[in-house]
């Protein structure tokens, strides 16, 4: 295929015995993964089979660093563990709902931990192509990391099937992904907001779990997020009253919930694709402006 032409990957099938994308039943083809670039991490039972190969493209004199031995990536023996001052909790206000105009999808911009504000303008809100988008919360790395392993496979299975992966089996297959990390410290939970033949709303957990809905609110201000939602939302809501809702969900949150704050962030999904409502603050009624998708 062209990115696989572009990035010199060598292909061929790899039936890993963790996960087969024919269960996905979008497509009875078998799914050939690009399996070449890897650092000689081999499986074992410890972490049920899962692959741990890390995708590289090809560097100059680096057969060195990959055919390190595994110790060398261990600390030393004698290495000495740091406490941190305090535990760095981490928190967030994201949710997700269906109206009959489609699917709004709104998140506060604050990263925090613990007690310090990391950083006050943070997207947490990814768009994954022209009619999908997902909100996330819990560890920001972690997060960050997923969305795009979900943007390159989408992607990889676009340009080998010459179609889009449709969005339920997105999230089964992001669930499919995740379940082998359940018991570790990866703190994964992102909310599939899109449209697909309809309106579609899933949440997804770093423990496999996958839920449909139609309001989803997720992060440690989500019960003040969920006494507003209870109270206003419906069916029949205007596009305007949509918007004003979850700027108001997400405000309210903010007001009681420390590690939620500064500015709002709204996607609004229909069939012709997302739009973006940038909100300056949660102070304020004003939206900023309005974008228009970008298609793939």
């Amino acid at each position: 295929m062209a990115l696989e032409d572009v990035c010199s990957f060598k292909e061929r099938p790899v039936q890993h015995k963790w996960f087969s994308f024919s269960s996905l039943g979008d497509a009875a083809i078998p799914f050939p993964k690009s399996d070449y670039y890897n650092l000689r991490l081999e499986t074992s039972e410890n972490n049920c089979g899962v692959p741990l190969h890390f995708f590289i493209p090809p560097l100059p004199h680096s057969s060195s660093f990959i055919n390190r031995p595994l110790s060398s990536f261990c600390p030393p023996k004698n290495s000495m563990t740091v406490q941190r001052p305090f535990r760095l909790a981490h928190g967030t206000t994201t949710l997700g709902f269906i109206f009959q105009g489609g699917v709004i999808a709104a998140a506060d911009t604050r990263a925090s931990a613990g007690g310090l504000v990391a950083c006050p303008a943070v997207h947490k809100i990814t768009p994954i192509h022209s009619h999908l988008v997902v909100t996330s919360s819990g560890s920001g790395a972690d997060c960050m990391l997923w969305e795009r392993i979900l943007i390159r496979e989408i992607r990889l299975y676009q340009l080998r099937h010459g179609h889009r992966l449709s969005i339920r089996a997105t999230a089964k297959l992001l669930s499919s992904m995740l379940h082998p990390f359940k018991g570790t410290e990866m703190c994964v939970a992102l909310t599939l907001c899109g449209w697909d033949n309809g309106p579609k709303l899933i949440y997804v957990c770093s423990d496999g779990a996958r839920l449909q809905g139609d309001v989803f609110s997720v992060g440690s201000g989500s019960p003040y997020a969920y006494g507003v939602l209870d109270r206003e939302l419906r069916w029949s809501l205007s596009k305007g009253e949509a918007i004003s809702l979850a700027r108001e969900a997400v405000f309210r949150a903010t007001h009681r919930d420390a590690y939620s704050g500064n500015n709002v962030d709204l996607f609004h999904i229909t069939a012709q694709g997302w739009i973006v409502t940038v909100m300056r603050s949660v102070k304020t009624n004003l939206c900023a402006h309005e974008k228009k998708p970008r298609n793939l």
